[in-house]
């Protein structure tokens, strides 16, 4: 077979995964301008009359600008909390020769496998016992809580393989702890931090089952939890619920355009690393 041949499929093959890929994006988009009858009759059909009505029923039912901002404060809030704790963490495990830190790391491990919500009612009883069930800084606990093993074990993993040369060049300079972590390594591990932060910040953005159990306040509703608003007793607004997602989604559009080189990079970097 020739070579342009093999290209001409690889770039056709491309070109369909790309197309089936933004199509759900796609007929989201379409939809959130249609009213129910055209979403139920015709859902790959553009709307007869396009509703931008639908956006301002969105932010009345569910109240979506303060659902999106209450979400993106709890995203930003446990990417942060997550980066500044595992990044201390993980210099201990990697950088250290202490007795605890292989009992340390296993432990981590198990963290990483324990299923969330199989601890959803003892987490429930606890905020109950300490009144703290509608407070934001108990749900970021929580986040942050099911977020640090996962980053510890890649922060972990990615600092394992920078040279310990680095350090001994840095003490000589005369770094301690604080300035080798923040000034030496943290720049080096820019790309394995980018790419955790977008699966911290994900997840932070779209929870829903701890938000539901421990947030009860109407103004203090996730993105998520906002969400089920649309739902009713007997109908659904399914052109504003699509244009509630659509507002949803552009955050997180925009954080990952913006540090989608970063995610790409800490990706491949345990190819290049020895």
């Amino acid at each position: 077979m020739k070579k342009k041949t093999v290209h001409g499929i690889l770039y056709f093959l491309a070109f369909l995964w790309c197309a089936i890929t933004l199509l759900p994006l796609l007929i989201t988009f379409i939809s959130s301008f249609k009213n129910n009858n055209e979403i139920y009759l015709g859902l790959f059909r553009l709307p007869s009359v396009w509703r931008a009505s639908n956006y301002a029923n969105a932010s009345e039912t569910a109240n979506a600008l303060k659902a999106i901002g209450n979400s993106l404060f709890m995203a930003v809030a446990t990417t942060i909390t997550v980066t500044i704790i595992g990044m201390m963490a993980s210099y201990v495990l990697s950088r250290k020769n202490l007795f605890f830190i292989k009992p340390l790391n296993i432990f981590f491990m198990i963290g990483v496998m324990v299923p969330v919500h199989c601890t959803l009612i003892p987490i429930s009883n606890i905020a109950s016992s300490l009144h703290a069930k509608d407070h934001y800084w108990f749900l970021l606990l929580v986040y942050t809580t099911f977020n640090l093993a996962q980053a510890i074990f890649l922060y972990t993993g990615f600092m394992n393989g920078i040279d310990r040369g680095l350090d001994e060049a840095a003490i000589i300079d005369g770094c301690g702890d604080i300035k080798l972590l923040t000034k030496v390594l943290m720049p080096i591990c820019k790309p394995i931090i980018a790419t955790e932060a977008i699966f911290v910040f994900i997840y932070g953005y779209s929870e829903l089952i701890f938000s539901l159990t421990l947030i009860s306040s109407d103004i203090k509703y996730t993105v998520s939890r906002a969400m089920l608003n649309f739902t009713g007793n007997h109908t659904i607004d399914l052109g504003a619920q699509f244009a509630f997602v659509i507002m949803a989604m552009i955050p997180t559009i925009i954080i990952y355009l913006l540090f989608h080189e970063k995610v790409e990079a800490g990706m491949l970097s345990g190819a290049v690393k020895g």
